[in-house]
């Protein structure tokens, strides 16, 4: 495959990640969908470290996996408490948590 597939893969994925990161109020769905955009970048990063024969892009795409493996972790655990208190994963009521 090309070059230009792979990045219309990627704008395709990150594109689906950011109308869910915007469109949804499950804190659940907009976690799936920052990991989704994540991909999508790693996509970019490995399809260029192939296209330029690097490895710099593989050690920033596993650098990427690292990161995101450490905001599900954290973005879970905000989203349990959120569900916990409110007894709802919406978003929006997070807002009553004010104060």
């Amino acid at each position: 495959m090309i070059l230009n597939q792979f990045l219309v893969l990627a704008a395709i994925l990150f594109c689906i990640g950011v109308y869910g990161v915007l469109a949804r109020r499950n804190g659940v769905l907009v976690l799936m969908s920052v990991e989704l955009m994540l991909n999508a970048v790693n996509i970019n990063f490995i399809a260029f470290s192939a296209y330029l024969r690097s490895v710099a892009g593989d050690v920033f795409a596993l650098f990427v996996i690292t990161i995101a493996a450490a905001e599900v972790g954290v973005g879970l655990a905000i989203v349990l408490l959120i569900y916990r208190n409110l007894r709802s994963p919406d978003l929006d009521r997070v807002e009553q948590l004010k104060g």
